[in-house]
C-alpha cells in the first residue's frame, strides 16, 4: 500500500477500540508512521471529524502486530495511543483492553494457527517487555466473537477472551513499588506509587476532597480536583523512574474508596487528564495489587477475600472489573488474570 493508506482491522478490545495493523503494513520510519496514524485518526481535533477516531482517548488507539521470533511467543504487540487534541503518538504505556483483540486479530491474519475449539496466543507486549496469554474461542478452526461473556462498559455478550499476566511487576518503573514504600506523602496526600503492568498513583478519594462515587462527567468538570491530582502526578514522575511526565500519559491517577456493590474496592481513574468511564485492564491489576499491600491507602478502604487465589472486583463508574490474583506465601502477587471480550468491527483499508 502507499504511505497514505494501509490494510487495517478495526476492533473493539475490552472497553476500547481502534485500528489493528500488521507491522509490515505501516511505514517503518517512526515519524512517517506517526504522521500517517495522526491523519488516519483525525488528530489533532477535539472531535476527530476528519478521521476514524471517536473523540475520546478510549477510541483513538492503535495496535501494531507482527509474528514473533522470541522463544515461546507467538506475536509481538506494540500499543500506540494517538492523542485526540494534540499531534502526539506515544508508546509510553501498554493497553490491556486493546490487548484483548490481539489474539483474534493474529489468528484472523494467519499469524497463529487455530489449535481446536480454543487457541492460546502468547503475546509479547513491546511497550513493557512483558508477556500475556490470551485464550481465543476458535470452534471449527475459526475465530468466533459470539458468546455468553459480559463485561461492564460493553453492551450485550460476546466470546470470552481471558488474559493471563505474569511478571508484570515493574513493567515501566523497574519495580512494583519504585520508591520501595507502601505509601509516600506527596503534597500532604498519602499515595502508593505502583506498577503492576501500568504505572499508577493510588490515593484515597477522601484525601483529595471527594467521595470516590462521583460520575465521570462530574469528575471531568472538577477543575480544582484535576489540578490537585495533576500537581501530585508531576511531582512523582521522577520518583517512579518515568522522568518528566508533563507530556506523558502515565502514571494514571487512581482515587479509591470503600466498595459499594459487594466488590473489593471502588475506583475513579484519570488517564491522566480525563476521567475514565471504566478502568484500564492493567490499571485495575495495579489497583487490585495495591489493595494487598499492608499500610497502603487502598488497603485501608478495600475488602479483601481470603485464600491464595483472590478475585478482587474493582468497582468503577459503569460497573466492575474482576481481577483474579494468585499470591505466594509471602503475600506477593504471582499471576493476574482478567476476563475481556473483543469484536471485529471492520476489515479493509484506512487512509491517512
Amino acid at each position: 500500500m502507499s504511505s497514505h493508506s494501509a490494510p487495517c482491522m478495526w476492533m473493539r478490545g475490552g472497553t476500547s477500540k481502534g485500528g489493528y495493523f500488521l507491522k509490515d503494513d505501516l511505514p517503518q520510519d517512526t515519524a512517517h508512521r506517526d504522521a500517517f496514524l495522526l491523519a488516519m485518526m483525525g488528530s489533532p481535533d477535539p472531535v476527530q471529524i476528519d478521521g476514524m477516531g471517536g473523540a475520546d482517548p478510549l477510541t483513538s488507539k492503535v495496535a501494531v502486530v507482527s509474528k514473533s521470533s522470541r522463544d515461546g511467543i507467538d506475536v509481538d504487540y506494540l500499543f500506540l495511543q494517538v492523542f485526540v487534541d494534540q499531534a502526539i503518538v506515544t508508546d509510553a504505556q501498554n493497553c490491556g483492553n486493546i490487548l484483548a483483540g490481539i489474539g483474534p486479530f493474529a489468528i484472523e491474519r494467519g499469524l497463529v494457527a487455530p489449535t481446536g475449539d480454543e487457541t492460546r496466543v502468547s503475546i509479547y507486549m513491546e511497550n513493557t517487555g512483558q508477556v500475556a496469554v490470551a485464550t481465543v474461542q476458535t470452534p471449527g478452526g475459526q475465530v468466533t466473537y459470539k458468546g455468553d461473556a459480559a463485561i461492564d462498559g460493553v453492551p450485550g455478550t460476546h466470546a470470552p477472551v481471558p488474559l493471563e499476566f505474569t511478571g508484570t511487576a515493574g513493567s515501566s518503573c523497574g519495580a512494583l513499588l519504585p520508591t520501595g514504600n507502601a505509601f509516600d506523602v506527596v503534597n500532604g496526600v498519602a499515595v502508593t506509587l505502583i506498577d503492576n503492568g501500568m504505572p499508577c498513583v493510588v490515593m484515597k478519594a477522601e484525601d483529595v476532597g471527594i467521595t470516590g462515587y462521583e460520575d465521570r462527567d462530574w469528575l471531568d468538570n472538577a477543575a480544582d480536583l484535576k489540578a490537585k491530582i495533576e500537581a501530585i502526578r508531576l511531582t512523582v514522575g521522577e520518583r517512579m523512574n518515568l522522568g518528566d511526565v508533563t507530556a506523558k500519559s502515565v502514571p494514571k491517577m487512581m482515587l479509591v474508596a470503600p466498595p459499594k456493590n459487594g466488590g473489593a474496592v471502588t475506583v475513579r481513574s484519570f488517564i491522566p487528564h480525563r476521567a475514565h468511564a471504566t478502568i484500564g485492564v492493567l490499571g485495575a491489576v495495579s489497583v487490585a495489587t495495591a489493595c494487598l499491600i499492608p499500610g497502603s491507602p487502598a488497603a485501608e478502604v478495600a475488602v479483601i477475600p481470603e485464600g491464595p487465589r483472590k478475585t478482587l472486583s474493582v468497582e468503577h463508574p459503569t460497573g466492575e472489573m474482576s481481577c483474579v490474583l494468585e499470591v505466594d506465601e509471602t503475600g506477593a502477587v504471582r499471576t493476574a488474570a482478567l476476563l475481556r471480550t473483543a469484536r471485529k468491527l471492520m476489515d479493509g483499508v484506512v487512509f491517512g
